[in-house]
């Protein structure tokens, strides 16, 4: 079968194609005029200036080209009987990230053989592959880094297929079973998923709460430009979350090495033998985003380097077995590290101009900016409309100001030295000099935000600028001053964050155990695997230090967790009594299995996605133009400010009988929304809702509208067990009056 047979591909729609129209003449017309603007008193700063806009018409271009169409995959049956190696690497990663992810890959659907490949060689390490039941690999040195880890334990396994996971990268329970059918087409040497990441706070990711939009530096690359290097079959191996074929590994010698970057070189040499690759655009894998700027860009840095170094060493130009749209495809991706010099260019020009009174063009005149003006906005309208909802300019803007001088060492490091791997930092706890890093940006702001009085000083005395010059590069520098400030505030902001976990804000419902109190059912929220914060009825007499029993319902089973109080958070009611409104708690470690069932159901999932209807995507100019997609605008503002509460659900009519635990989204006035349930839920049933708020117990006859299944995938969220949730119509019973709930977003 081959690999394409069930794809659909989906090309830009008629108006963004005409705009690329209109850009393509505005360009043509620009460019073409602005070298006649060189300023003559100022030769090589016209032509350096001149040079970084055409490099960015280059870029553009090769964006174009990549990104003109897309293609989809859809998931092949994966055959019975396939022999499947899952290696898992390390080196310093902590103890409990490598658990959740061996934990994660022995407990997937398709039978495999689960490797534990230790280049630290730690002892803890080797007693926990024992007690999962896993294969340990060490090796007495660390010779190539990554890829001679990898190559290590290809001498030592047999399966047909290489499943590769990062430490910090756990599988879905269903990442073979949707990955292996690619492999039914003999061409196919790797299968490729996006990287995603659960740690929504990093210093990656970017949220706008009230709109439900939580987008990430990566987003437009694995939603978009992966899928349109896939259509040329250009997409790469990006070193984690992917299946490769141990026969095309074999045929190019295994993964390749003497580069930093042994998933980009392995990819380039593969399709230089004439194999095929597939990217499967479904996210499959949850690992963890770099937390701080530090190693957010070491991770840049040596992903520069190693493409620097690829380029080099395999020809991506003029070597040899590439197709002529591989190589467009990979000489974008690796003139991305040159954008650091060209933004270092636009950073200091303004700055120049306004010290000195010397411009890279004749004058800033009406000629001038009816040319200027129309190319600019249109380079920047025609990257949102490509993007299709994910390329957020100003965003972007932001990391290219972070990532400038990190992508301009790479380009050039290697000339001083040889480039050493370097793993990325996962843990969220190291958080220290990360400010150390933003000396760059911190320089960015200051000789733009110096040069404004300084420009204005010198005009005011000499004139040294014409007015029209004068003006135009105050507004660049103060341009260039903004967006190296919020990029410092936001740097900041990051390194201030001092939680030791990640906080999944994953409502839970829960019954605490409390002698002498009875049964007292709430909700979980903001969890992780060291602790979380309760809602609901607690005893009389808790206090800091106060030891709790909690029965925990996840989809498929009950845990039983036993937790510390840490803090306590007062509120006042409606008529301003003060009451006990929610208690931090800290896990007290017993047995394993609970927290591993835990650890299971937080990790290796979006589900804190589809609960709280989170999007990547916004609206593209021309769509809000055209009043398009407003659903993706308006998602969040509609879930301002609601809030869950514990639940149980029975059926009254239209199935059999069944009773469970549930939540209930209520909005700021206590009316019901929407049903959160751990199991299907059929459409148009009539159910029984009882509601346990922290004062009251309120009834509620319902039935069903709209279910549908809480994550950004079209399966379920967990192998025992899905999460649904559903729009119903409530009938009040209780001391709350009924209303119409809205139906709840399906997939994404």
């Amino acid at each position: 079968m081959d690999a394409a047979s069930r794809a659909t591909y989906e090309p830009l729609r008629t108006t963004p194609v005409v705009l690329v129209g209109v850009f393509f003449l505005v360009s043509a017309w620009y460019l073409s005029w602005r070298p006649g603007a060189f300023n003559p008193r100022a030769p090589v700063f016209s032509a350096v200036v001149f040079a970084a806009e055409l490099y960015g018409f280059v870029t553009v271009l090769l964006h174009l080209f990549m990104v003109w169409r897309l293609r989809s995959r859809m998931a092949l049956p994966a055959p019975e009987g396939l022999g499947v190696d899952v290696f898992v690497t390390t080196i310093n990663e902590p103890l409990d990230m490598v658990r959740r992810t061996l934990l994660a890959a022995i407990r997937m659907d398709y039978p495999n053989v689960t490797w534990l490949l230790d280049d630290g060689a730690r002892p803890e390490m080797a007693e926990l592959a024992r007690e999962l039941g896993v294969n340990y690999l060490s090796r007495t040195d660390s010779a190539n880094a990554k890829a001679g880890n990898l190559n290590h334990a290809l001498v030592h396994s047999r399966g047909e297929f290489i499943a590769v996971f990062d430490a910090d990268h756990a599988p879905r329970h269903d990442f073979l079973t949707q990955t292996l059918g690619y492999f039914s087409d003999p061409r196919v040497a790797f299968v490729q998923t996006p990287q995603d990441f659960y740690n929504l706070d990093s210093f990656q990711h970017r949220c706008i709460p009230r709109k439900a939009f939580v987008w990430t530096e990566q987003s437009l690359f694995f939603r978009v430009i992966q899928r349109g290097k896939d259509y040329w079959n250009a997409a790469f191996f990006c070193g984690s979350c992917a299946v490769l074929r141990r026969a095309a590994l074999d045929s190019i010698g295994g993964f390749a090495t003497g580069t930093v970057t042994e998933d980009l070189h392995t990819s380039i040499r593969l399709h230089k033998r004439g194999y095929a690759s597939v990217y499967h655009p479904q996210p499959l894998a949850f690992g963890v985003a770099p937390a701080t700027i530090r190693p957010f860009l070491r991770q840049r840095i040596r992903w520069g380097q190693g493409a620097m170094q690829v380029w080099w060493k395999e020809g991506v130009i003029l070597g040899c077995g590439l197709t002529l749209p591989q190589r467009l495809n990979y000489l974008a991706s690796m003139l991305t590290y040159f954008d650091g010099w060209q933004k270092a260019v636009f950073y200091v020009a303004p700055a120049v101009a306004l010290a000195t009174g010397i411009m890279p063009i004749t004058a800033v005149n009406v000629e001038f900016l009816m040319r200027f003006i129309p190319y600019y906005v249109l380079t920047f309208w025609v990257f949102e409309e490509v993007g299709r909802g994910y390329g957020r300019s100003v965003m972007i803007e932001q990391y290219n100001m972070a990532r400038f001088a990190a992508f301009a060492w790479s380009t050039i490091s290697s000339l001083f030295s040889t480039p050493r791997f370097r793993v990325t930092d996962k843990a969220l706890t190291d958080r220290r000099r990360s400010m150390a890093y933003t000396f760059p940006q911190a320089a960015a702001f200051a000789l733009n935000l110096g040069a404004i009085p300084v420009g204005i000083g010198l005009y005011l005395v000499g004139h040294h600028l014409p007015l029209g010059g004068l003006a135009a590069n105050i507004v660049w520098a103060s341009l260039n001053a903004s967006i190296a400030g919020a990029t410092l505030a936001f740097a900041r902001r990051r390194a201030a964050n001092r939680r030791q976990d990640y906080r999944f804000p994953i409502p839970l419902p829960y019954r605490l155990l409390a002698p002498g109190d009875g049964e007292m059912p709430g909700v979980i929220d903001d969890i992780s695997s060291s602790g979380c914060r309760l809602y609901g009825r607690f005893p009389a007499n808790i206090e800091v230090g106060f030891i709790l029993e909690l029965e925990v319902f996840v989809p498929g089973r009950t845990l039983g967790l036993r937790l510390a109080v840490t803090s306590m958070v007062h509120g006042h009611d409606a008529v301003g009594q003060p009451y006990l409104k929610a208690i931090g708690c800290r896990f007290i470690p017993r047995g394993r299995a609970d927290r591993d069932g835990l650890d299971m159901f937080l990790y290796g999932s979006d589900l804190q996605w589809g609960v709280r209807s989170l999007t990547e995507r916004l609206q593209t100019p021309l769509e809000w133009l055209a009043g398009l997609s407003g659903r993706d605008q308006l998602r969040g503002d509609a879930e301002a400010g609601l809030h869950w509460a514990h639940a149980k659900v029975e059926a009254v009519r239209g199935m059999d009988a069944f009773a469970e635990t549930g939540l209930v989204q209520r909005d700021g006035t206590g009316r019901p929304r929407r049903l959160l349930a751990f199991s299907a839920v059929p459409d148009d049933i009539g159910i029984r809702v009882s509601v346990y708020t922290r004062f009251t117990l309120e009834a509620y006859q319902a039935q069903t509208r709209h279910a549908a299944q809480l994550s950004r995938s079209s399966t379920g969220c967990r192998r025992n067990g899905r999460n649904r949730c559903c729009g119903s119509c409530w009938k009040g019973a209780g001391s709350k009056s009924g209303g119409c709930a809205r139906s709840c977003a399906g997939s994404s």
